[in-house]
């Protein structure tokens, strides 16, 4: 069982300053260059007459999406470029899945860190500290890993435990440690252990779940250490599954308020359903391909058929 324990007390909870105040933005928003009015939200030269549902300005804190860079996909910086020309209004947070951030050319990943920060998204690690906690000598690991992250411009760094069995305890560490650095601690939590790789579905319906209630404590200890928001795992709540857990999501937005929780929903059946069940401010990780449809979705414009013409609002613009 692995631990990440230290005498030290610069690691003392009390003593680390805390990210609570912090939107999930970039950390550095000298960089951002104001993107182009949509033509959706233009009432004079566009099409702003068509009802939808407005977006308010970055940074947000409802209606976040966070989409997935380089993994099942090669993406350089010319293409991300183009996602991000045309789509970067509606997208929030860049996530670099797994450790594929690590097979770059540095000046590769910076290019592209630095394009998505001035497009106004914030860049995630995928869970690779995961990875990083089985070495013998986990704390200067993860000094070093936490350095060269900021030093190469990521904002957010994903904390997941899907493939060990990791005490609370050690996780609020971590999270301090991150903090300790300036970056933005980003728990993943699901019910499905083995969760987050290539694990068959027979193989993780063998291995079980846990209770939802563990995600939601802590969850609610996260908050308190200063969390601005968790990923919730997929598998075993709609990946994965003969049945979706539906209960399982309605528990969590029962005790842990919207805006600190985001759903891994990289389905069009999945996000859809989101979408339709707590509207648009629900905040979601989709792959990139899927971010027009998502927000399609999100403004009202388009839809399955259970949310074509459904999804409405009712606020004033960019609220």
């Amino acid at each position: 069982m692995p631990t990440f324990r230290s005498v030290a007390t610069s690691l003392s909870r009390r003593a680390v300053p805390r990210a609570s105040c912090r939107h999930f933005s970039t950390t550095l928003p000298a960089l951002a260059a104001k993107n182009p009015q949509i033509l959706l939200q233009d009432e004079k030269n566009g099409y702003g007459f068509i009802r939808n549902n407005p977006r308010p300005p970055k940074p947000r804190e409802r209606g976040v999406t966070e989409i997935r860079g380089p993994y099942y996909s090669v993406m350089g910086k010319r293409y991300l470029s183009d996602v991000l020309e045309t789509m970067g209004f509606h997208a929030d947070g860049l996530k670099f899945a797994g450790g594929s951030f690590t097979l770059f050319p540095e000046k590769e990943l910076r290019e592209l860190i630095d394009l998505a920060h001035k497009h106004e998204l914030y860049v995630s690690t995928g869970g690779f500290m995961e990875h990083l906690l089985t070495h013998p000598d986990v704390f200067s690991v993860t000094d070093r890993y936490l350095q060269k992250c900021k030093d190469v411009g990521f904002d957010v760094i994903e904390l997941s435990s899907g493939f060990l069995s990791f005490p609370a305890d050690d996780w609020l560490r971590l999270v301090d440690k991150v903090h300790s650095y300036g970056l933005k601690a980003k728990p993943e939590l699901g019910i499905q252990f083995g969760a987050g790789g290539d694990t068959e579905a027979s193989d993780l319906e063998s291995i079980g779940t846990s209770d939802p209630g563990r995600v939601v404590n802590l969850g609610k200890r996260f908050i308190d250490a200063g969390v601005e928001r968790m990923m919730i795992e997929s598998e075993g709540i709609t990946e994965n599954v003969k049945t979706w857990r539906t209960d399982v999501i309605q528990q969590i937005l029962k005790e842990l308020p919207l805006e600190k929780v985001m759903f891994e929903a990289a389905d069009p059946k999945v996000f859809n359903w989101y979408i339709r069940e707590f509207g648009p401010d629900v905040n979601l990780f989709v792959d990139h391909s899927q971010i027009v449809q998502l927000s399609c979705l999100r403004s009202g414009i388009w839809g399955m058929a259970d949310t074509f013409g459904k999804i409405t609002t009712f606020r004033p613009d960019n609220n």
